[in-house]
């Protein structure tokens, strides 16, 4: 697991010299549910994957995430925008980490830490919404500095 990751962190250093804006990744990609995303931070690319798109419309499933941390998080907040047509339609933020409250196992990390999540996540949804839109997700810390942002296309046909 080691090596992979260290080769993950290689290739993504010499991509950065290569390109001026991260590539595309695939979460997942099953018949009726595609999610793929993309950095917004031009200066960080992340890992993010899961086994099965159909396990996402279940209340919890497995994820493997992962990065290094340019900022520390004493402090982090999320915010999340669902976009559809190019219009915000739906708004949601909520305070992840704070003094004496954190929600993530990662919470006092510093910068230059290497984040490494493999297990459960519960989203709380009953169902993903039907369509194609796009879900803009921005992480930032107690100096509202950006530590990790991505944006999300989900392409969901599943009928529930």
């Amino acid at each position: 697991m080691k090596t992979s990751n260290a080769l993950l962190f290689i290739l993504v250093l010499l991509y950065i010299n290569a390109s001026t804006e991260w590539p595309t990744h695939t979460v997942c990609k099953e018949d009726n549910l595609e999610i793929y995303y993309k950095s917004c931070d031009p200066q960080q690319d992340f890992a993010l994957s899961i086994d099965h798109c159909s396990d996402i419309v279940t209340h919890t499933f497995d994820i493997r995430a992962a990065m290094v941390l340019r900022h520390s998080i004493e402090e982090l907040y999320v915010k999340l925008d669902m976009i559809i047509n190019g219009k915000t339609i739906l708004t949601y933020s909520e305070t992840l980490c704070k003094p004496g409250h954190n929600k993530l196992i990662f919470c006092g990390k510093k910068k230059g830490e290497h984040l490494y999540y493999e297990g459960p996540v519960t989203l709380g949804l009953k169902e993903i919404p039907q369509g194609d839109y796009t879900l803009s997700a921005k992480l930032t810390n107690q100096d509202h500095v950006i530590v990790a942002c991505a944006e999300f296309t989900v392409k969901n046909n599943l009928d529930y």
